[in-house]
């Protein structure tokens, strides 16, 4: 899940420069707090539990949610949206079986996004960015492609689908796939220089089950799925997993 840092609160004074409207307009959607069952790291080298924002807010033009980040609409027309955007990249702590590898920086993403959303319930777009804030072999270039549909369950529960594929360039995917020579005899995986391409397909399913007048119980699971270099990466061979879950849940509180 999204989680809130310096960077993000610069992204957002820099986005209400350039959309200075905002201010006058109220904040809208859903906030609030839950937990995470998780990966540790895109490896899937070990699971853990980890405290998370729930975030799904409007001002104006300018919106911050859980997946998104901080965006901007800076173009709107007959359904479509484009605009930038930043949102926090995690980085990886290099203990347990990791041990001997490289640490790798929390990260900003920036970039730019388009998207198609007819309607409320359903949405299709795409991202392209570009890791900042960490050391020069970890900042490389990385983007989704997905989409979302949201349907009625009854007794006021919302349902959501969504399927995003994930992709980046060679720095990135080494970042948290490659192996350097120093790093295999450090740490006994085998010697591994990661490509480009697509990294990852990831399925999730979410609801919304109504507590009480604004408040709301937010569940959802993800399956993961690794392709492409990423799977082949020895560090996964050997100690983490291609397919990989997290689930998340939370109570939100809805802004009128």
């Amino acid at each position: 899940m999204f989680k809130v840092t310096s960077a993000v609160f610069a992204g957002l004074l820099g986005l209400w420069g350039f959309s200075s409207p905002v201010l006058a307009e109220a904040i809208t959607g859903e906030a609030g707090a839950g937990i995470s069952y998780q990966p540790h790291d895109p490896t899937g080298s070990r699971y853990e539990t980890r405290p998370v924002p729930y975030l799904d807010l409007d001002w104006g033009d300018v919106s911050l949610s859980t997946d998104d980040g901080l965006t901007w609409s800076a173009l709107k027309t007959h359904g479509f949206t484009a605009g930038p955007y930043i949102n926090y990249l995690q980085g990886r702590t290099s203990n347990g079986s990791l041990q001997g590898l490289r640490n790798v920086s929390d990260m900003a993403e920036v970039g730019g996004f388009i998207q198609y959303a007819p309607v409320d319930f359903w949405r299709v777009y795409a991202q392209l960015g570009q890791a900042v804030g960490g050391g020069h072999s970890q900042s490389g270039a990385l983007g989704k492609i997905g989409g979302e549909l949201g349907y009625p369950l009854g007794g006021g529960i919302i349902g959501s689908s969504g399927l995003v594929a994930h992709f980046a360039d060679a720095r990135q995917t080494q970042t948290f796939f490659g192996v350097d020579n120093n790093e295999a005899a450090a740490t006994g995986f085998k010697a591994y220089n990661a490509s480009g391409g697509f990294q990852n397909l990831t399925l999730t399913q979410s609801f919304e089950f109504p507590l009480a007048p604004h408040w709301s119980l937010l569940t959802s699971a993800s399956w993961v799925h690794l392709v492409g270099s990423a799977s082949n990466s020895s560090i996964v061979k050997q100690t983490g997993d291609v397919n990989q879950g997290q689930v998340q849940t939370a109570i939100s509180y809805k802004f009128d």
